[in-house]
């Protein structure tokens, strides 16, 4: 807990500008030539392959691959193909994370579900064995409880409030890829036993198979590469989002938040990911990555090959690549 308390203190001053007062932006051409030459660096890497544990993930063309930065005033600087539809998958996490800190305080995922790392894979089964005492909202079982926890009288509610709330994100109104949500929803054994489980052991705050139809529905959003900067861009900008100027979350919530991001964003790889690339950041097997940059930009990233822990290849060598090059990391200029 005071690894924990120290990264919020410190993800607190950088959201809030203290720790930024001389940080200063390349100018746009900067920032495109960087977007450019890390798309062009890896457009080629073969490394990793589709998901393929969801059936129909394994149709998505592997060679896609998009690069974005967008600013927390919403300039966006791209490159490939951003504009490309995929599920979003575990990327959505930390979103639905932030509705619930939203509607009861961020204490409720501490009390409730946990914001320790696990070390583990994130869809690990024995993460079940310590789920009491090490958990977290960016790992399924976690995830499928904070959409449990999501205040509301029915399913369709439930639903309704987290696929706005994706949306408000974004900026934009997201919808489910069907598809997707069949061929996730009809092999999900796995995370049907997680939600049974949790609901046994008092740890899940709704109907089970509830929960879990939410939960597969949140994953099989469809989004682009663009819409996750964006979402990244919001949560920069202090939680409101730059193109709507709405607030999405409570600017005080957000440092807990990029806390979690940073210390479970990636499963385990997450301190390799922040040991290398020093950025809050979450990972889904859709291909999709989102980078926070407090208080200034996010970097996204989208390319279905991953590697054996689940995160997308090209997307991680480019957005650290980006880190390096701009010397963003939250605890000092992490080196190219």
């Amino acid at each position: 807990m005071k690894q924990t308390a120290i990264m919020v203190a410190a993800l607190s001053a950088l959201t809030l500008g203290c720790a930024s007062v001389n940080a200063k932006d390349p100018a746009p051409r900067d920032f495109q030539r960087i977007v450019d030459s890390a798309h062009a660096r890896y457009k080629d890497l073969k490394d990793g392959k589709n998901a393929d544990y969801i059936p129909i993930l394994t149709e998505t063309p592997s060679d896609l691959f998009g690069v974005v930065i967008v600013t927390r005033d919403g300039k966006v600087y791209s490159a490939g193909d951003v504009d490309y539809a995929f599920s979003i998958q575990s990327v959505s996490k930390p979103f639905t994370a932030a509705l619930v800190m939203t509607e009861q305080g961020p204490g409720v995922l501490r009390d409730k579900i946990g914001v320790e790392p696990t070390g583990l894979a994130f869809n690990s089964k024995l993460a079940l064995a310590v789920y009491e005492n090490s958990q977290n909202p960016l790992v399924n079982a976690g995830a499928i409880a904070a959409v449990s926890l999501v205040k509301a009288s029915s399913e369709q509610e439930r639903w309704k409030k987290v696929q706005q709330n994706l949306s408000d994100f974004a900026g934009r109104q997201l919808g489910v890829l069907e598809k997707v949500y069949d061929s996730e929803y009809s092999t999900a054994f796995g995370n049907r036993g997680i939600a049974n489980l949790l609901f046994n052991w008092g740890r899940l705050y709704s109907d089970p198979e509830e929960a879990l139809r939410v939960y597969t529905r949140q994953c099989s959003v469809g989004v682009t590469a663009k819409d996750l900067g964006l979402m990244g861009a919001t949560l920069a900008n202090g939680g409101v989002n730059p193109l709507t100027k709405r607030r999405v979350m409570p600017a005080e919530h957000v440092p807990e938040l990029l806390a979690v991001m940073a210390t479970a964003g990636f499963y385990d790889e997450s301190g390799e990911w922040m040991y290398t690339a020093g950025l809050p950041a979450k990972t889904g097997v859709g291909g999709g990555i989102v980078a926070v940059v407090p208080g200034r930009f996010a970097i996204a990233a989208f390319s279905p090959r991953l590697n054996e822990a689940g995160n997308s290849v090209r997307s991680l060598n480019a957005i650290r690549d980006i880190a390096g090059e701009l010397g963003v990391g939250v605890f000092g200029a992490n080196p190219k």
